[in-house]
């Protein structure tokens, strides 16, 4: 195997500097039942990892060490513990320690341990480090825009450490990259309510709203902004009754008779609600139901779950179950 650097690894049995060590091997037992065919630097390796992190040897040729088993398996929880219990006695410069985590990350942007490594050094430098760790989620999201790690990370940088300032804009132009993002949807509505210089979600609702609609009508087929504008009413029911612009959005989307899934399911949690519709929506739904439904029903609501069930045919059950759990009340 080559280092980094494209030179040759010098076994650490041929290391000066590690003579005085004695590697200890992995105990398997007698007689392993599915013994593991490791290749023989990285089995060197961790021979002498064990043998350092037994005896609690934290020296620089330890921390050196434990980078030559992360390159060869970066998700070894136990060598990145050990690897921060070093450095930590050592008191190495915890910047030189990002530019070496920035380097893992490259080929490893979903690894855990990476992360929580990451998150470790932000909290050690304090929220001078936020601008640092913002960027760092960014570049990783220019990758994959849906990276699970760098979301919930970004997240923490955010609460933690702070840099709320330019994060809305940041959203808006991840959305304006593509609609379909849920993950910049996610964090738009994440910097709406938690955001210390927003207000929170009642000061924002009325524009978030319109935002929300606008991309609706772009385009009706994609779910994001329907989740995104449900989720403006969260704990709000009576207001999520009478703003007319919610059941207003559904009708028009429903009246065009494409594209409809997400308009008719918001639709059918008004009516569970209590929302009394309109003679319009009534013809509506009905010309739907005899357009693409095989059976009819006198009740709206149970005709709402049979199209759905029909245009949806993924999450029938789902359906069929919200049909068979209908409120009472419910028209």
């Amino acid at each position: 195997m080559s280092s980094d650097d494209g030179e040759e690894r010098v076994p650490l049995s041929r290391r000066p500097e590690w003579a005085d060590v004695r590697p200890l091997p992995q105990d398997d037992g007698p007689n392993p039942v599915v013994p593991i065919a490791y290749r023989e630097d990285f089995r060197e390796a961790m021979d002498y990892f064990r043998a350092v992190y037994l005896a609690d040897e934290r020296s620089l040729r330890s921390l050196n060490l434990t980078s030559e088993v992360i390159a060869m398996n970066p998700g070894n929880y136990t060598v990145w513990h050990f690897r921060r219990l070093v450095l930590e006695t050592l008191n190495v410069g915890l910047l030189e320690e990002r530019d070496y985590v920035d380097h893992v990350a490259e080929h490893n942007s979903k690894n855990y341990q990476i992360w929580h490594h990451r998150r470790w050094l932000a909290e050690k430098l304090g929220p001078k480090a936020a601008n640092k760790e913002l960027e760092f989620t960014k570049k990783i999201l220019t990758i994959d825009a849906k990276n699970y790690h760098a979301w919930s990370h970004r997240q923490w940088v955010l609460q933690a450490l702070g840099g709320w300032d330019d994060e809305l804009d940041y959203c808006q132009k991840l959305i304006e990259d593509d609609v379909f993002n849920n993950s910049a949807w996610n964090q738009r509505y994440f910097v709406i309510t938690r955001s210390p210089f927003l207000g929170g979600l009642q000061a924002s609702r009325e524009s978030e709203v319109s935002y929300a609609i606008e991309a609706i009508m772009a385009n009706p087929e994609n779910e994001s902004p329907w989740r995104y504008l449900r989720g403006l009413y969260k704990n709000d029911i009576d207001q999520f009754l009478s703003d007319n612009h919610v059941s207003e959005a559904c009708l028009k989307v429903l009246k065009s008779g494409h594209n409809f899934l997400f308009a008719l399911s918001l639709f059918l949690d008004l009516l569970c609600f209590g929302f009394q519709p309109s003679d319009e929506f009534k013809r509506v739904v009905e010309g739907l139901r005899n357009s693409v439904a095989s059976s009819s029903d006198a009740n709206l609501a149970t005709s709402v779950c049979n199209i759905l069930e029909t245009v949806d045919p993924l999450r029938a059950n789902y359906w069929a179950w919200r049909r068979s759990t209908l409120p009472s009340i419910v028209c």
